[in-house]
Parts: C-alpha cells; structure tokens; sequence
C-alpha cells in the first residue's frame, strides 16, 4: 500500500507539470530494445527486439534556449534470444517484452531558428506494468510454443536494505536510468532520436554475478505533435 501511495504521489506531480506547461507534446514510436550481456554494457545486436512507445511530455521553458520536458511514457523494453536454424529438426526463439510505465524529466536545449534543432539528457524512472515471456521452436522436429505473462516482485524501492516479493524468475518492478535525446522541431511536428540507458538489474533477489549485469537499453525513433 506504501508502495503505491508513493507512486501514485510521483505521477500526480508530473500531472502537475503538464498542467503548468504552456505547451505539450503527444509522442509515438518505435523502439529498438536490448539487454545487456556484460558488466561494461555490451549488448548481442541479434537479439533486438522492436518495440514501441506513446505518451505526452511538456515543455516548459526556463531560459531562452533552455526547456524542461517532463513526461509519461508507455514503453516496451526487453529482448529476444535464438538458437539453431529454424530449417531444421530443433532451434527455439525466447523474448521477453515487459511494458513500463515510464517518467522522463529531460532538459533540453533548443537552438534558434524557423526549425529548431535540440538536444538533451536527463534521468527517468518506470514501473513495470505488464509484459509476456514467449518461446517458440522445435525440438526433433515437432513444434512447441509457450507464452506465459511477465511475473513481477512488488518491491518498495525505497527500502534499500531487502526487497519484497523477490523470487527465481521474477523480474523487478521499478527501473531507472539516464535518457538522451536529439531531434529537429517544426512548428507543430518534433522529429526526435531518443536513447535510454537502464542503471537497474532487470533480476529480484540478491546480487550475483551472473545476473548483475542485466540491464535495459532502448534506442527510439518518434513523431511528435505540439499541441
């Protein structure tokens, strides 16, 4: 209860922002999603998963060139993993696609001129709502398929010391990381490329070397419409 309280307080905030802003942005894309493999980051390029995401974002201005752009997303994350050739007698395709519930707060800065050419960075939070853990392949020749939904740990991220409702398989609920952003905008459209660094484990439980270093990375293309 504690858990959603403080969630539901950090949503009402950056409601509040919109409300403020003069301006804001309805966004949409697709993404490019991967998990990292290694401790210094390094990502499989096969193993991409496309993606999506749309939500709104303000844009609040600070100084003449200088913009706060908070938002709420909704964003798909995750990756996909293959084995053998799918022409033969055994071969399997596993992904997992967690959906978040995702609240940017970039600065931005934005150069003069009829269009407008910005960039930015900032941090983001999420929490992690929905997702399907699917596998599909073969084995000997006969087909198989499993499709489960994405079981997460209900942790207060708060209490830095435990984490509540850890478990084998289960994947945690909040992530947070670093964002940067680029883009052109025209009068009413924002052309932008968006990428998100994931800091947090995607593993519940302890820490351990052998899921430490799994993190979420997604690169972004979207469309924006200045209301």
């Amino acid at each position: 209860m504690i858990m959603k309280t403080k969630c539901l307080a950090i949503c009402i905030l950056f409601l509040l922002a919109f409300i403020s802003s003069p301006a804001q942005i309805i966004k949409a894309g697709l993404n490019s999603a991967n998990i990292t493999i290694t401790n210094d980051g390094d990502v499989d390029d096969n193993n991409s998963l496309t993606s999506f995401q749309a939500g709104i974002t303000g844009d609040i201005k600070i100084l003449p060139m200088l913009f706060f752009q908070p938002g709420i997303l909704v964003t798909g994350k995750g990756s996909k993993t293959r084995e053998g050739d799918p022409a033969g007698p055994t071969y399997f395709t596993a992904t997992t696609n967690p959906v978040y519930v995702e609240i940017p707060a970039n600065f931005v800065l934005k150069f003069p001129g009829p269009v407008r050419f910005f960039v930015g960075a900032g941090p983001h939070i999420a929490i992690g709502v929905a997702g399907k853990n699917k596998v599909d392949g073969k084995f000997l020749g006969t087909s198989f398929h499993s499709e489960e939904n994405i079981e997460w740990s209900n942790d207060d991220p708060s209490t830095l010391s435990y984490e509540e409702g850890a478990g084998y398989g289960i994947m945690k609920r909040f992530d947070y990381g670093l964002n940067g952003t680029a883009g052109i905008q025209f009068t009413k459209v924002v052309l932008a490329i968006n990428y998100g660094l994931g800091l947090a484990k995607l593993q519940s439980g302890s820490n351990s070397s052998a899921d430490d270093e799994n993190k979420h990375r997604v690169f972004s293309l979207t469309l924006g419409i200045k209301l």
